[in-house]
């Protein structure tokens, strides 16, 4: 079981040191500090499991301190410490936020019993938060709608994988519902009920990314007061989810692999490596083979996190699910809202299925949320959607040649297609290879063909150089 750390608050150092030595005899680990303002300042989440403060302290004082605990750190529960004639503030304490109290002199065996009453209390309610977001989890969610061929495959090969241990490379375009795939595999496999642990990879400073996820010792850098555990030991014995893993730095991407390669973690600053036991998942909407063909991501790396790849088609390629999805966002937010909206009119359909959808499920759930937020009647209308939404027109590839002198070769119509579906996907070859119906082989050929003027036909400069 995990060691309880404390921090004691108090402006008097001798009273400090006291609590503090009493709280070591029973086992927890303290650490102390001279003022309430300096403790807000170093509670980040999950430092610490339980705070003791004095009441009665110069500046901001013991009873404003509990109120903004209950306001910002709700899970971490405060104990006053009191003399007996500061009973009444107290009280007042405990109806501001407070766990508990004890008196001066503080008796070491009622410390010990508060202490442990108070981590059991943290504990459970962190059991019932972890309880509730998995029934929210369980619970079919809008993007997990499968009634296209392309979806109902990626959740079969959900199903088939997510009993196993294999490391998974979820890929696709942003708003494709990655995140939610990779939890959707956490529930469904023998690690639900231990942590699912997320970390946006591009979220975090290069020089704090190592520290994130493998941890610090104490001193290792001039702010880490204390030892900290990383990510990686933080989700043992459930599931670790590196988000964005393509936005990684090289050089962290080497520690990553020797990471996963020995299973075990060394945090900065410490000669002591941590074995971690977390199901490792991944995900990118970044093509990781042509950023390896730039020497922009590890090949190495990526052979140990792609043992399994769920590729996630764009909701474009999942006009089935659209209608489905639509209305399930509808009755979501129309009861989230408390608004009186129960369907979809035909007018609206129409324009929701015809929009492209760039941004994906994630844009269709913006895009209804504001719809029924602006609803008039009981079913949206055209006029509750954004305007980039319902004056939409699909775009057409039409040839027109009224006349001879515009007919095209065949090689032209194939260049200028080409060119077209490579704008479509923003540069990506793999996309566009398999919008084509090819392989990357076949569309990097092409595109030496028109390098070395293969084709009679205009010059090339739309089209993208091999390796870009």
């Amino acid at each position: 079981m995990k060691q309880t750390h404390a921090l004691v608050v108090d402006d008097e150092p001798e009273a400090a040191e006291v609590i503090q030595l009493l709280l070591q005899s029973a086992g927890a680990t303290a650490d102390v500090c001279y003022s309430a303002a300096e403790s807000l300042e170093r509670v980040p989440r999950g430092q610490y499991d339980i705070v003791f403060t004095d009441l009665t302290m110069s500046g901001l004082d013991g009873l404003e301190l509990c109120r903004r605990f209950a306001a910002n750190q709700p899970d971490v529960p405060v104990i006053v410490i009191t003399g007996n004639a500061s009973l009444d503030a107290a009280v007042q304490a405990l109806r501001v936020g407070a766990f508990d109290f004890l008196t001066k002199p503080v008796d070491p065996d009622l410390l010990a019993h508060v202490t442990q009453r108070a981590v059991n209390h943290r504990r459970l309610r962190a059991e019932v938060k972890q309880l509730q977001q998995r029934v929210a989890n369980i619970a079919s969610p809008p993007s997990l709608v499968a009634g296209s061929s392309t979806m109902r495959r990626v959740l079969d090969m959900v199903d088939r994988v997510a009993v196993t241990d294999a490391t998974v490379l979820i890929t696709g375009e942003s708003g494709t519902g990655k995140e939610l795939i990779a939890r959707t595999l956490h529930e469904r496999s023998a690690r639900r009920g231990r942590p699912f642990v997320a970390v946006n990879c591009a979220a975090i400073p290069q020089h704090l990314i190592e520290s994130e996820l493998f941890g610090h010792a104490k001193g290792a850098f001039t702010d880490a007061r204390n030892a900290r555990n990383g990510l990686f030991v933080e989700a043992d014995g459930g599931t670790l989810f590196l988000d964005e893993i393509g936005e990684m730095p090289l050089e962290m991407q080497a520690k990553l692999l020797r990471a996963l390669q020995e299973r075990a973690v060394r945090p900065v600053g410490s000669n002591q490596e941590i074995p971690f036991n977390a199901r490792i998942l991944a995900a990118t909407n970044r093509d990781l083979e042509t950023e390896i063909a730039e020497r922009r991501f590890r090949e190495d790396l990526f052979y140990r996190i792609a043992v399994v790849v769920l590729e996630l088609p764009p909701l474009r390629d999942r006009a089935g699910d659209v209608p489905l999805m639509a209305q399930r966002f509808v009755q979501r937010f129309a009861e989230r809202h408390g608004k009186n909206v129960v369907g979809i009119s035909p007018q609206a359909l129409q324009a929701i299925l015809w929009y492209n959808w760039p941004g994906n499920v994630r844009e269709l759930e913006n895009c209804i949320e504001r719809a029924v937020a602006l609803a008039a009647f009981d079913h949206l209308t055209p006029d509750d959607l954004p305007a980039r939404v319902r004056s939409y027109q699909p775009e057409q590839f039409v040839i027109e040649a009224d006349r001879s002198e515009d007919l095209i070769t065949l090689a032209e119509l194939e260049r200028r297609y080409t060119a077209r579906v490579m704008k479509a996907v923003n540069g990506n070859k793999s996309k566009a290879a398999r919008v084509l119906g090819i392989d990357r082989r076949t569309l990097y050929r092409m595109f030496d063909r028109e390098q070395q003027g293969g084709s009679n036909s205009a010059p090339t400069s739309d089209l993208p150089e091999p390796g870009r």
